[in-house]
């Protein structure tokens, strides 16, 4: 089975433009699933060195989704059952072989609402030591600025060069974001005035097919950078911990909406595929308006 996943993930880089992280989440939940089943066989008396993919049935893949149901969250379980079907599926387009997986369908979606800040929050965390004009301290505004101002993934943030900042007309350019489709996002007027001082104040001479978010080195920064700069700055604004530079991207969604954006405009500025996906935005802004109805309605 170790070589059938490694062929597997070669042809998915090749042949489908896959993103690196997409195939190497690919890998690891398939050698997870070849995992559970030599121990499924340890524990039987069957013990293996290595798993026959042509022995593997839909009952093997129905065990392993309830083993996984009961530590994993509901999204980590369709994750891994994508990737086992994905597997089983150029097996059977390159080799022939039924898929044993065709027929199991994924477990329902939690309704997780995305965490939020409130919009004067947001300001907070984003003018924390605003007198600070060193060079990092620009650049840490400018990271949280552009990632509220464009509802950014953190990813497509510290991929941005300059090339990809038009500021003549404020926006930004994100090239080939999830999926691999390039878009154009709107980019406020703080976020580039932010991202012009952090510019000036670079250490390292500014180039347009440079990086635009770096250390003070010149090295592009990595998202765990990204994570660690958030988490000292929300101990630095007193705001409550547990908060992750994704959840901008989701206040940037919510505030729009709640200010009256379109879905659809949304849906662009994201990058998502679905309507479907904004759309859960929806839910938090319903449940905003069931609160102020609560306090405001002498009959609520």
């Amino acid at each position: 089975m170790l070589d059938a996943i490694e062929d597997f993930a070669a042809a998915l880089q090749k042949a489908s433009r896959a993103a690196e992280n997409t195939v190497t989440n690919y890998r690891r939940d398939l050698l997870a699933f070849r995992n559970f089943l030599l121990e499924r066989a340890s524990l039987i008396g069957k013990a293996v060195e290595e798993i026959s993919v042509s022995g593997i049935t839909a009952d093997h893949v129905r065990s392993y989704l309830a083993d996984l149901m009961k530590t994993a969250r509901r999204a980590t379980v369709q994750r891994r059952l994508s990737a086992i079907k994905a597997f089983f599926r150029y097996r059977e387009t390159t080799l022939g072989k039924a898929s044993p997986a065709r027929t199991i369908r994924s477990p329902k979606n939690e309704r997780r609402l995305p965490s939020v800040l409130q919009q004067n929050e947001v300001q907070q965390l984003i003018e924390v030591n605003s007198e600070n004009s060193s060079p990092a301290a620009l650049r840490d505004r400018a990271i949280f600025e552009t990632l509220y101002s464009s509802g950014l993934r953190v990813s497509e943030l510290v991929g941005l060069d300059w090339r990809d900042i038009n500021e003549e007309v404020g926006m930004v350019m994100v090239r080939a974001g999830k999926g691999n489709k390039d878009r154009l996002v709107p980019l406020g007027e703080p976020a580039l005035d932010a991202l012009l001082a952090w510019r000036r104040a670079m250490p390292i001479a500014w180039e347009p097919d440079g990086p635009v978010i770096v250390n003070l080195r010149g090295t592009r920064l990595t998202t765990r950078s990204v994570e660690k700069i958030l988490q000292q700055r929300i101990v630095d604004s007193g705001l409550t911990a547990g908060f992750t530079p994704h959840g901008l991207r989701h206040c940037f969604a919510t505030h729009m909406l709640s200010n009256g954006a379109d879905l659809r405009s949304i849906q662009e500025m994201l990058g998502h595929a679905s309507l479907a996906t904004t759309q859960r935005y929806t839910h938090v802004s319903v449940n905003h308006l069931k609160e102020v109805y609560k306090r405001a309605h002498p009959r609520a």
